[in-house]
């Protein structure tokens, strides 16, 4: 059986590198914004659902500093050690909005005030789902190539602003046409779930293995981790 190299050249490991960078740093600039517009608006119009959002662009932010911080290190045995830490610090990011937006949505809906309409939250929300697929798409493609999971698992957190995005608008929506005040915080405590789901599987380290160099065709499952648990197949 013929035995093939998954593994990328050198000089494809820097092209790689460079554009895990620069997606990185397209996504804490933009992440800066939407986090200072969703907050801004969501605390004017009481929306938990809003400030969640905007909570998680924070968090995006923290997450794709931590893969900046690895990514900055020239040598890829470093990078390789730096990780394990990005993962968790990810990991922890996640878990962290799922509790604070939890507990902000449980009093929203018990009664403790009602969200209000919000223009400014509902652009944002068409906003973000015009460009957040497209540049979660670019990392987790160069990531998986990569074998880099800490890239993967950012590339996620990019792709649930995405889920977010498109919660966060039907929540918003059914409060403005339907007058559903309950849809905002509902839509909040799915953001959250959706977060403990993904915090959980970055703390496992799912996501992508890197790639192992000559191995046999036949086992290519292995090798792209499928066996324990990675979803790079």
């Amino acid at each position: 059986m013929t035995a093939i190299s998954l593994s990328p050249s050198p000089a494809r490991r820097d092209r790689l590198t460079r554009r895990i960078r620069l997606l990185v740093a397209a996504t804490i600039v933009y992440n800066v914004i939407e986090a200072v517009v969703a907050i801004t608006a969501g605390t004017l119009a009481s929306s938990t659902a809003l400030v969640g959002f905007g909570l998680d662009s924070v968090i995006e932010v923290s997450s794709a500093t931590a893969v900046a911080w690895q990514f900055s290190a020239g040598d890829p045995a470093v990078r390789e050690a730096r990780e394990e830490r990005a993962l968790r610090i990810i990991a922890v990011s996640f878990l962290a909005l799922a509790v604070y937006v939890t507990v902000d949505a449980v009093r929203a809906l018990t009664g403790t005030g009602e969200a209000d309409h919000s223009i400014p939250g509902i652009v944002l929300a068409v906003v973000s789902l015009a460009i957040m697929p497209f540049l979660s798409a670019a990392q987790r493609r160069a990531g998986r190539e990569l074998g880099s999971a800490s890239a993967v698992a950012d590339s996620q957190q990019t792709l649930l602003c995405t889920y977010l995005s498109a919660v966060l608008l039907l929540g918003l929506l059914a409060n403005l046409l339907l007058g559903w005040s309950w849809a905002d915080p509902v839509a909040a405590l799915v953001i959250a779930a959706i977060a403990v789901k993904e915090g959980r599987d970055a703390w496992r380290g799912k996501g992508c293995c890197a790639p192992t160099p000559h191995v046999p065709a036949a086992s290519t499952a292995t090798v792209c981790g499928c066996a324990k648990g990675c979803d790079c197949c």
